[in-house]
């Protein structure tokens, strides 16, 4: 899987920035720290995935559109030779989105953005695009998903199947499917809808929460 597959499989802006929200609110509710979203980044919205382990992606959605950007530090595109960007992951990116592109939370401290895989979209755009005719082939033969871009699985398909894993295998959590897809569905936060969840959840915080995400409540 590269880049390419990834943006074939993304959802629109509209349900992109909900599955975003909902996993920032999923998160909160089980006590998770993977998943985070921004409504005052600047003068946009940013939703961000770290794992502590030196994977991690921002999505920025402006007036434009949306930008993102990810890295897998385990993949040989992230130490390019002279610790230079990878070969055309910027290649035919929009001016819209060039100030997201040097973003110094983005960029090592050469000022080289640090990224594995590129996506963006404007608002008008029938498609995601990546960058032109990236070439994968100097990446180690052995690595089936060369550049990372497997990391936004998890807002492409099944989510909710992608979220309840993801709490089995990191936070020890086993979540009833329902009570995920009530989330996934953007459906509002109601104390029922939590405590399905996490019986120990802090409802007034997560009301803040929700309330800071941009997420409904009842």
């Amino acid at each position: 899987m590269t880049v390419y597959d990834v943006a074939a499989r993304l959802p629109s802006i509209a349900v992109l920035r909900e599955r975003c929200k909902a996993l920032a609110m999923l998160d909160a509710i089980v006590g998770g720290d993977y998943y985070a979203y921004d409504r005052e980044w600047g003068e946009d919205e940013a939703a961000s995935m770290r794992n502590g382990s030196g994977e991690e992606y921002d999505v920025v959605f402006t007036a434009d559109g949306v930008f993102i950007r990810g890295v897998d530090h385990e993949s040989s595109m992230s130490t390019y030779t002279d610790g230079r960007l990878w070969p055309g992951l910027l290649d035919g990116l929009p001016e819209q989105f060039q100030a997201q592109a040097h973003e110094p939370a983005f960029c090592r401290q050469d000022g080289t953005l640090d990224a594995t895989f590129v996506l963006w979209r404007r608002t008008a755009d029938e498609r995601w695009h990546a960058g032109d005719d990236i070439d994968f082939s100097p990446a180690d033969d052995d690595e089936a998903d060369p550049d990372g871009s497997w990391l936004l699985d998890i807002v492409c398909d099944d989510i909710v199947a992608e979220y309840v894993e993801h709490a089995t295998d990191v936070y020890e959590v086993d979540l009833d499917r329902a009570a995920v897809e009530h989330f996934v569905a953007f459906r509002p936060l109601t104390d029922a809808a939590v405590h399905a969840l996490n019986l120990e959840a802090e409802l007034a915080d997560l009301r803040a929460k929700a309330a800071e995400y941009g997420y409904p409540t009842a």
